[in-house]
């Protein structure tokens, strides 16, 4: 480093060093020029969404759902959650840093004071001792002036990452009400099919009964005994499993709720019906409030102005530094204005050679600056191809209710109409038919709870997509 001192009452003219700089800036710029501009444009609309006039949600989309129960859940999430609760102290920490950032740009300020007490030996000169006393007083003043805009820059930057852990933080948030009501709603749904397969299950021993009964009257085949029976083992078996996921459905809810994973919470068997629709028209610049694409945005913004920063490193840098201090073997010499001496210097410092590190430095970040301009454009059009298939799946998901309805209601009558055929000994009716119109039956029962569990995941799904509720911003 090169530089220049001058001593008290010196000045520089700004001006001068700016015009005397000015051949640098063309130089300083290893790498290209970067950017805080996005590849990705926002559709009006989105386009399985159509084309009339979006309404808004002023509350939250937890409660469109209406269930209270839920609303409790989130809220003790909430408060509870691990995961939350650590992000929460890194968006301390995150503050800390701006204000460091920011701290940098002003004056650094200090102060100081020493004592000190010799004595010295005159044996030789008839043996007296003298003592003597020093105290000093300083203050210092040093501040780097931000002639290029680098300090700015990392201020800036630094900015930039506090808002990206906020955003961090209200994904992390979004995030866990979906995953607690994705859980909850699987929750229910394990215990509609655990109350299924017992109800099953019940079906299966009724039927063998009956074909017991008529075996030993020698009006039934062994054969439909055996099929009966592999039935009800079956079904048994179908229970057992059903029951294992209901139990780790219930660990996985409350390891969520920072419980201890003891299996013990319970729900009802009753999923709610999603009575409010999609707006039509949905206005795709919700997509903007999305927690992931507002933390790309603002990384994206941390890297273009560290990548002006690390260019503007390599221009010549100027610090202003005074100091005021007094040194006195008597303590009120200390405070006497008389005995103070003050300095105030100038000096102008640029690199001259480091083996290329800084230029390399400002290329890197050149580099990812441009990386995080396509980082952004991968997340935001995942985050296109997430909504989009969560609108077009809403329509899908409801029409295969309508017809899995329709399935059911004709599988139910098929079943009653059989066992009351078996029972009778109606002729042409066999054993086969009975067992298939009872599988089939049972086999609709489960589809449409696990289809209606998939309904309300999809509409999780879809506030998770966008980002929150319908309303628009």
């Amino acid at each position: 480093m090169i530089r220049s001192h001058h001593v008290k009452n010196a000045r520089v003219p700004t001006q001068v060093v700016l015009l005397g700089m000015l051949p640098f800036l063309s130089a300083c710029q290893p790498g290209g020029k970067p950017t805080a501009q996005t590849q990705v444009s926002i559709p009006s609309a989105w386009k399985a969404s159509g084309s009339s006039t979006s309404s808004r949600i002023s509350s939250g989309w937890v409660k469109d759902l209406n269930d209270n129960q839920l609303n409790k859940l989130v809220n003790e999430a909430m408060k509870q959650n691990p995961d939350l609760l650590a992000t929460s102290e890194r968006l301390k920490a995150a503050r800390a840093g701006l204000i460091r950032a920011r701290a940098n740009r002003m004056p650094s300020l200090d102060a100081s004071g020493s004592g000190s007490r010799s004595r010295t030996n005159q044996e030789a000169a008839g043996g007296t001792r003298t003592y003597s006393s020093s105290r000093r007083v300083s203050i210092g003043v040093s501040w780097e002036l931000d002639l290029w805009g680098r300090l700015r820059n990392l201020h800036t930057a630094a900015k930039a990452d506090y808002d990206t852990t906020v955003a961090d933080l209200r994904g992390t948030r979004l995030s866990l009400a979906a995953n607690t009501a994705s859980l909850w709603y699987d929750l229910i749904s394990s215990e509609n099919q655990v109350q299924l397969a017992r109800e099953t299950l019940t079906s299966y021993r009724k039927v063998e009964k009956i074909i017991e009964r008529n075996y030993k009257a020698g009006t039934a085949r062994a054969l439909a005994l055996q099929l009966s029976r592999n039935n009800v083992f079956s079904a048994e078996r179908i229970l057992r499993s059903r029951l294992q996921r209901r139990d780790d459905a219930r660990r996985n809810l409350e390891i969520v709720l920072g419980r201890y994973p003891s299996g013990k919470i319970s729900a009802p068997t009753t999923l709610p019906n999603i009575r409010r629709e999609i707006p039509a028209g949905l206005p795709a610049g919700l997509l903007s409030r999305r927690p992931d694409l507002v933390q790309a945005r603002k990384r994206l913004e941390a890297s273009f102005h560290r990548a002006l920063a690390a260019q503007k490193s390599l221009l010549p840098t100027l610090r202003l530094t005074g100091s005021s201090g007094t040194t006195s073997n008597s303590f009120p010499n200390l405070l006497d204005p008389g005995f103070l001496r003050s300095s105030i210097a100038a000096s102008l410092g640029q690199s001259i050679f480091e083996g290329g590190s800084q230029r390399a430095d400002a290329r890197a970040a050149v580099a990812r600056n441009k990386a995080a301009v396509h980082d952004y454009t991968r997340i935001a059009l995942r985050a296109f191809r997430e909504v989009e298939s969560a609108l077009a799946s809403e329509s899908s998901l409801k029409q295969q209710e309508h017809f899995l309805r329709k399935e059911l209601q004709q599988a139910a009558l098929a079943e009653r109409q059989a066992e009351r055929d078996y029972a009778e000994g109606v002729d042409g009716v066999d054993i086969i038919d009975l067992l298939e119109s009872q599988r089939r039956a049972s086999n609709a029962r489960s589809s449409l709870i696990d289809l209606q569990n998939r309904r309300i995941q999809n509409r999780i799904n879809l506030h998770l997509a966008l980002g929150g509720d319908f309303s628009t911003q």
